[in-house]
């Protein structure tokens, strides 16, 4: 027990000493990280010139945590909506109301929009990069087994007969930014609560 709150005041003092860093730039921005991080990595606002380096906003929008919010809309409860411009993912419940999720969406070029389904949903899922993707970055794994190091995180929701998936991520820092080659980022938490509540062909719009 002693071990546990020692370690919770180093984290909490690695959040208080990340958030002096940055001024506050933004209007409702709260200063510090939600997530810090990864050892080692240090952060900047500009292009980062070595691979120590992350780019990447020291405000963290309190927006992006999973709440009940008021969303009027003519879609049904349980469809999915991803409104990719505001970084929020919509789980309809009904009578005006849904269950927001902050989320990662795709950098720019790789942009998508369209009506689907999910048509497959998967624990601690397997990544095989897209040929596309090889193409473009042959360094990658030709695939990789699921598990704790593997970017598609904890679960998985296939998006119809795309190549895209809303999943959970290695890099839960890069929740609210513009990040992926096309796939919806959640946290790990955030995904496995999305997961229990999505049953197959479920109704997915993303804008």
């Amino acid at each position: 027990m002693i071990g546990m709150k020692t370690a919770g005041k180093g984290l909490l003092a690695l959040l208080v000493s990340l958030s002096t860093l940055l001024p506050v730039q933004a209007a409702g921005l709260q200063p510090g990280w939600r997530f810090a991080p990864p050892p080692g990595i240090t952060i900047t606002q500009g292009t980062p010139r070595h691979a120590l380096a992350l780019q990447a906003n020291m405000q963290v929008n309190p927006i992006y945590l999973r709440q009940v919010v008021q969303y009027p809309t003519s879609e049904r409860s349980g469809t999915l909506v991803v409104d990719t411009g505001a970084h929020f993912l919509y789980f309809v419940l009904g009578d005006g109301r849904a269950l927001r999720y902050g989320i990662g969406v795709a950098k720019d070029g790789f942009e998508w929009s369209g009506t689907h389904q999910i048509t497959r949903k998967a624990e601690w899922p397997g990544w095989t990069p897209p040929a596309e993707m090889l193409k473009r970055r042959p360094e990658l794994p030709r695939h990789m087994e699921g598990g704790p190091n593997n970017p598609l995180g904890a679960r998985a929701l296939y998006i119809g007969s795309t190549l895209y998936r809303i999943h959970g991520t290695t890099e839960p820092w890069s929740i609210g930014q513009n990040v992926s080659s096309g796939c919806i980022r959640m946290t790990n938490a955030d995904v496995i609560d999305l997961y229990e509540r999505v049953q197959l062909y479920t109704k997915v719009v993303v804008l």
